[in-house]
């Protein structure tokens, strides 16, 4: 079956340094707490806030391997009162149907899904 997994995190400021290690955090804490293997994943979609312009998340994930798997950015809508200097993704994966997706919020994003997340971020 295929699932989609959710995530994001925010950075304190736009930097390829920062955007690179707060997109590898975020993908390492996805792939750690739903134990995937990077052939599961079918696709990665990232998405960053209008202020993020120092580096894609994608050329973060190349870094770490995912060189097999598609992945595309694109610009977050840019709504007033939006949280600011954010990436998120959705990954689209293939698991057995037993398998209960954990979406991961880190740092400031733990605020755009409060109802999914405790205060470190994990699944309720």
């Amino acid at each position: 079956m295929v699932f989609a997994i959710r995530g994001a995190t925010t950075v304190e400021k736009d930097s390829r340094d920062e955007i690179v290690s707060c997109t590898q955090e975020l993908l390492n804490e996805i792939m750690l707490r739903n134990n995937l293997k990077k052939e599961e994943i079918v696709f990665i979609l990232f998405t960053m806030t209008k202020d993020l312009k120092s580096a894609f998340p994608a050329y973060a994930a190349r870094l770490m391997g995912f060189v097999d798997i598609p992945l595309i950015c694109a610009q977050e809508l840019d709504i007033e009162g939006a949280l600011t200097k954010c990436i998120r993704l959705l990954m689209l994966i293939q698991r057995d149907s037993n398998f209960i997706p954990k979406h991961v919020y880190l740092r400031d994003a733990k605020k755009l899904r409060e109802d999914l997340t405790d205060e470190k971020g994990e699944d309720l």
